[in-house]
């Protein structure tokens, strides 16, 4: 590299330092200002010198019941946590389950096990709906997240008529346990699954976070028992993201590869702590790990307990993995990030292959995600189909659903995510493998006139080209964590070499034992428990507090200094995290961009061609284009339609065609397999050849009846749903054809545009 590019490099990254600087000061500015303007008004009101004392005395008296109640709360934290761990960490689920196969009993044993929700009273399931395959988490954490509360993902596939069954996993790994066996087993389940209730339509499999990721695998090593996939808050791009919004993704390179998760699995006799991955979820933030959370408690401390409890016995729950797993997720995903480039293998010269994947996906997820952010949710899309005709002639349908703000454990366990978002996509599951190959973006819109909330989804399709948007810069800043991908090869070498094989003759289960209950997560629970004999006189102090409770002020100045010190002390956090994460991003970039522009093989993921040559499946739809039937045709003819008309469409208006011609089409009543294939036929064809596709539709259409059976169906529609005057104009030349002449004797040509959907 040249003297003066170096120089430009180092400018440009001292530049973005002080930007981040800068914007750092000014947040904690800004809250320390609002905090002020808060407390401004209690203070600067004249008291009488009574009111003052009644105030103050109120106040100190509230206050010390609150500590007491406060450090009685977390000796229960303790309690709970204790007795998680002596019950052996079951699923926290609300609802009653059975289970219906282990996998340690498997040829390839795993720790996972697949689990029957049994419908609450009240709830009926219908038979004909397809069931439903929910996969947890298993990221230091336990498995239940899903189904955590009545409103959640497993609450309203129940309320909506389906059978729900869930992947969950016991606290420890069996040995000599891979990602290839827990691949295995879930694709096992699946089967299962699938011979339980063999349904016209497959299983949706539905994964949370890590279980995203991991039901795509499922799906890749299984893509014949699959329906449509949930992937919600899920990282499948693992080098994407934006500066200063996503600090994890330099985990990898500060910390120098892989080689700590194996220092870390060594020290553990040789199993990996799932606390360690909870340590760098809590690093993110600081002023909710060390302060926030604590201090909402104390500040609804009469009616916060139950939550906090509740929350915590999940987030106390602490998972094992073997040092193979830890290994090949942190080596093929987190640092190689292999998955998308079809480079993760599960066994010598088998990878897992996304492309194989032809069911329809739904991608959720949020901008408020640090942990997961969009970019590494979607941006996979583009790595596999690296342009929107590559996506469509691969027959595969994309849908994004963006939340503006919600935080990454939100999606899961928020009542709120669940009754809107979640709850509409278990509704439009029913119409997603209708429509055509694509990429679309989902909207979730309200109508409050009624009283009650309503809800309707609109899809608008959107192109893959037009991923890139999410970042900054493109794809050009992930060009730094090729190069972190080396350097962790490299000294993972070293360590196996050097380290390893030391360490794991030194340090025994036992010795791993000890040293995962001295893990302050773990210490911080068991020390403010009944196991503290300091602690013994909390309960009943606590209880006394209880029924003396004295209410204070809320609007007294002694509340609202309290309040703007705790609104200084997070912002406190808040700046250090800023500057913080500031640090690191810089010497990110600082070592590795310099590294990466060492190295003239390493360069930005050029733009695909926007021409790409016709595939085999292509070719073959093409000249198949004159055969079919009267589905076929009327497959044809709705893309045709939306051809014309390539805008949102509603859940609603698919579901009142549906409705009307369903049945009649008969689309609906044909193996779910069946259906796509023709939906991907026809798709390919009005794409590729739109002129062609409308002129030969006479020839699928073998009698007169079947031509007037369509053209009266064609017109049912019209009269029943307004579709505006583009594709009112659209339903003469269809007729015109059908008769053999079209509006003045020829077909009206049709824009480039494609929009996608037959219900």
């Amino acid at each position: 590299m040249h003297p003066m590019d170096m120089m430009k490099v180092y400018g440009r990254v001292a530049e973005i330092y002080r930007l981040r600087l800068g914007e750092a000061v000014a947040a904690y500015g800004d809250a320390m200002r609002g905090a002020a303007g808060a407390f401004a008004p209690a203070v600067t009101q004249p008291r009488e010198p009574a009111a003052a004392w009644r105030d103050a005395v109120s106040y100190w008296f509230d206050a010390g019941q609150r500590t007491l109640l406060f450090w009685d709360t977390m000796r229960q934290r303790g309690n709970n946590w204790i007795a998680h761990e002596k019950a052996g960490k079951p699923p926290l689920l609300a609802f009653d389950h059975e289970m219906i196969a282990d996998a340690r009993t498997f040829e390839r044993p795993a720790n996972y096990a697949l689990v029957r929700i049994l419908p609450p009273e009240g709830v009926q399931l219908d038979p004909a709906k397809r069931p439903f395959l929910i996969i947890d988490p298993r990221a230091g954490h336990g498995p239940g997240i899903g189904g955590f509360k009545k409103d959640s993902e497993v609450g309203f596939a129940l309320k909506a008529g389906h059978a729900v069954y869930m992947v969950i996993f016991f606290p420890e790994p069996e040995p000599g346990q891979t990602l290839a066996d827990v691949s295995l087993a879930e694709t096992e389940f699946l089967r299962i699954v699938r011979e339980r209730h063999p349904t016209r339509s497959k299983p949706v499999v539905m994964g949370n976070c890590q279980g995203g990721w991991a039901a795509m695998l499922v799906a890749a090593l299984d893509p014949d028992n699959v329906g449509a996939i949930v992937v919600n808050g899920a990282p499948m791009s693992y080098w994407a993201g934006n500066d200063a919004e996503n600090p994890m993704r330099y985990a990898g390179g500060v910390l120098g590869g892989s080689w700590t998760a194996l220092l870390a699995a060594d020290l553990g006799g040789g199993v990996f702590d799932g606390a360690y991955l909870v340590d760098n979820f809590e690093y993110l933030n600081p002023a909710n790990t060390y302060f926030s959370k604590y201090y909402n408690l104390y500040s609804r401390i009469d009616s916060e307990p139950e939550r906090f409890l509740e929350f915590e016995r999940w987030w106390g729950g602490y998972f094992l993995m073997n040092r193979a797993e830890i290994q090949w997720i942190v080596e093929n995903l987190f640092v190689g990030n292999k998955l998308a480039a079809g480079k993760a293998e599960w066994a010598p010269g088998k990878s897992f292959d996304l492309k194989a994947v032809r069911s329809p996906i739904i991608v959720f997820a949020s901008l408020g995600d640090n942990i997961t952010p969009p970019q590494q949710a979607i941006n996979w899309v583009a790595d596999v189909y690296p342009t929107t005709q590559a996506l469509k002639d691969a027959g595969q349908v994309v849908v994004g659903l963006m939340h503006h703000s919600v935080g990454h454990l939100g999606i899961f366990v928020s009542g709120a995510i669940a009754r809107r978002e979640h709850a509409q996509i278990v509704d439009l599951l029913e119409y997603v493998e209708a429509l055509a190959p694509g990429l679309y973006g989902m909207t979730i819109e309200e109508d409050h006139s009624g009283g009650e909330v309503k809800y309707d989804v609109t899809l608008e399709e959107r192109r893959v080209e037009d991923l890139a948007m999410l970042q900054k810069y493109g794809r050009r800043d992930e060009i730094p964590f090729e190069v972190v991908a080396n350097v962790s090869e490299r000294n993972a070498q070293a360590y196996e070499t050097l380290v390893h094989p030391a360490l794991s003759a030194l340090v025994t289960p036992e010795m791993g034992r000890a040293m995962r209950a001295l893990h302050p997560l773990r210490a911080v629970r068991w020390g403010l428990s009944d196991l503290n004999p300091f602690l013994a006189a909390m309960a009943p102090l606590a209880d006394f507090a209880r029924s003396q409770r004295t209410p204070r002020n809320e609007g007294g100045p002694l509340v609202a200094g309290e309040r703007l010190a705790a609104a200084s002390i997070t912002a406190w956090w808040n700046l250090f995290r800023s500057l913080r994460d500031a640090t690191v991003e810089t010497e990110f970039f600082r070592l590795y961009g310099t590294l990466a522009m060492l190295d003239p093989d390493l360069t930005a993921p050029s733009a695909p061609a926007l021409v790409e040559q016709p595939t085999a499946e292509v070719d073959a739809a093409l000249a198949a284009m004159r055969e079919g039937g009267f589905t076929d045709a009327a497959v044809r003819v709705a893309l045709l339609a939306q051809r014309r008309n390539p805008g949102q469409r509603r859940l609603s208006t698919l579901k009142q065609i549906r409705e009307l011609v369903g049945h009649e089409v008969g689309l609906i009543t044909l193996p779910a397999d069946a259906a796509q294939a023709i939906i991907r036929r026809q798709s390919i064809i009005v794409d590729h050849a739109p002129e062609a596709a409308m002129a030969t539709l006479p020839d699928l259409l073998k009698t007169p009846q079947e031509r007037a059976k369509l053209a009266a169906l064609l017109d049912r529609l019209v009269d029943r749903i307004s579709f505006g005057p583009e594709l009112t104009a659209f339903i003469p030349q269809v007729k015109g054809v059908l008769a053999g002449t079209g509006p003045g004797g020829q077909v009206v040509p049709f824009p480039s545009q494609v929009a996608g959907g037959a219900a």
